[in-house]
């Protein structure tokens, strides 16, 4: 549950701060960044006059860490992918869609500091102000804490969230029906994925998944979602069946 809206005008109390902190899974040394995170330009101008600072520069800095954290990520996850199909995937992610997505899951528009003529216009819900926010909180962690506790911020509030609806859409294959289809050409069963182990934190979990057929592993593969590691496990499994038959046509 989210909080009242803060007034326009106010500063966030120390409570409203621990409880976003909490969300958030990060406790700033620097208050400061936080507030000018959630600072929107319409209340710097209405409230405080030209010269006093909102969140638009910590956003541009924001969108370059997002890109950063997401492709370091997409690179470790996908080893086999090429560029092509890597900016595919990193251009889903970073769209204004995921982003304020994952504003919307941390409650971010409850915090913000808006100027009274955008909160009458909804500003709280506008997608493109939220997905801006977004990336001036995560600036504002990456200021506060360095790029690898950013880089966890992001995984944990966007990438994974998001990999629940978006794994089957970031390749233009979904590897699971791809092997299907091409097993039961071969007049062959179902492929059964288990989960072989877990490892890690709750906020960071890794799974091993294997792909069996008939009680046979085709291949393993681990992801930080049980559905990234399946459909890996499944474009590796295809893989080594078409090696294995002499079947050499590409992977779609």
């Amino acid at each position: 549950m989210t909080p009242e809206a803060i007034t326009p005008g106010s500063a966030m109390s120390e409570d409203e701060r621990c409880t976003f902190e909490s969300v958030l899974g990060h406790h700033f040394q620097r208050v400061d960044l936080l507030e000018r995170a959630l600072t929107h330009r319409s209340h710097r101008e209405g409230v405080h006059g030209p010269g006093a600072q909102d969140n638009e520069s910590l956003e541009f800095l924001g969108d370059r860490v997002l890109g950063l954290a997401v492709s370091q990520w997409l690179c470790a996850s996908f080893p086999d992918w090429d560029s092509g199909q890597l900016s595919k995937a990193l251009a889903q992610l970073v769209s204004t869609t995921s982003v304020s997505a994952a504003a919307v899951r941390l409650g971010i528009g409850s915090y913000l500091r808006l100027g009274k003529g955008e909160e009458k216009t909804g500003g709280r819900e506008k997608r493109r102000l939220l997905a801006d926010a977004y990336e001036a909180v995560l600036a504002a962690i990456y200021g506060d804490a360095g790029l690898a506790v950013a880089a966890q911020f992001v995984e944990r509030s966007l990438i994974v969230p998001s990999m629940e609806t978006k794994t089957e859409t970031l390749h233009r294959a979904d590897h699971k029906s791809v092997l299907q289809e091409w097993l039961q050409q071969q007049g062959m069963g179902l492929v059964e994925y288990v989960v072989s182990r877990e490892s890690g934190p709750d906020h960071k979990k890794m799974f091993e998944i294997e792909a069996r057929l008939n009680g046979r592993t085709l291949a393993t593969s681990e992801g930080r979602s049980k559905k990234v590691a399946e459909q890996h496990a499944a474009h590796l499994a295809l893989a080594a069946l078409r090696l294995e038959f002499g079947d050499h046509k590409e992977q779609a």
